[in-house]
């Protein structure tokens, strides 16, 4: 079972959580969303197209300008507000490494702390604690904050995942985060070179056995456009190639750019898995 804010999801049941960029300088809109008016129209957007869950992030993932707390509070706190204000049962998640982040934003209303870095920041799990929050517990190989990987190398990939990330949870619940709000994210791309991240994505029965709800984070990443030698905006067939597979294996919360395609794909895949029936089933009835 996970529960988020006021939601509360079935163990077969895929959860889409849209990304919503308050960056000026994100690697997939360009800054699209950083004004206050786009954002909030695209978070009525991936809400009306079948998101569960609004990932709001502040600071881009990669190198780039630099942006201190008080300017990832100022970009993320109040528009947190605002989109609880307009959407009380939306689970509203933050992706920020950072506990002052944290505590502002959960203060604001948000319902899950996306902690894409690892834990670089042990006190996040515990203002994660405080305010009753989720927390994701990502893998990253020790990455910090905003680098890209150089020559990174494991005995075994797969096997670390699996040792840092159920540490970070049995931490998070040990300090008194709620177990059923605790999610695990293979960390695709970060701290990876590609064929990790493809191995990641190919084991992933073996982080969904650790009996958490496990959360990929694919959308149009490096992994995908490297494997198939395309630029950013040409990565939308291979994320959701990946996100079939990932769904089939054993992943349980999907964090992308497009909504309306991925909700097909899932419910297509879980379709053919048995999770749900189809929509329609008139042919050969009659």
């Amino acid at each position: 079972m996970l529960r988020l804010g006021e939601r509360t999801f079935a163990p077969d049941e895929p959860v889409i959580m849209a990304i919503v960029n308050r960056t000026p300088d994100s690697f997939y809109d360009q800054g699209a969303t950083f004004r206050d008016e786009p954002a909030l129209d695209r978070v009525e957007q991936v809400i009306a197209e079948g998101a569960a869950i609004v990932d709001i992030g502040g600071v881009k993932a990669g190198p780039g300008e630099e942006v201190d707390t008080a300017e990832e509070i100022r970009r993320t706190a109040g528009f947190v507000a605002e989109v609880r204000r307009r959407h009380p049962s939306v689970v509203i998640s933050v992706d920020t490494w950072r506990h002052e982040v944290g505590e502002a934003v959960c203060a604001a209303g948000a319902d899950l702390l996306n902690d894409a870095w690892g834990g670089v920041d042990p006190e996040l799990a515990a203002v994660a604690a405080r305010h009753g929050a989720g927390l994701v517990c990502t893998h990253t190989g020790g990455a910090a904050p905003r680098t890209r990987p150089h020559r990174v190398a494991y005995p075994d990939v797969m096997a670390d995942v699996v040792r840092s990330v159920t540490a970070l949870a049995e931490r998070a619940v040990s300090l008194g985060v709620r177990r059923d709000a605790v999610l695990v994210d293979p960390g695709h791309d970060f701290g990876k070179n590609t064929r990790h991240s493809l191995e990641a994505t190919r084991r992933l029965p073996e982080l969904a056995a650790c009996g958490r709800p496990v959360l990929v984070s694919l959308s149009n990443k490096d992994f995908i456009g490297e494997t198939l030698d395309l630029p950013v905006k040409e990565r939308l067939v291979g994320t959701l190639a990946a996100t079939a597979v990932s769904y089939w294996l054993g992943a349980r919360v999907f964090r992308v750019h497009e909504v309306a395609q991925t909700r097909q794909v899932l419910e297509m895949t879980g379709a053919i898995a048995g999770h749900r029936p189809p929509r329609l089933s008139r042919r050969g009835l009659a």
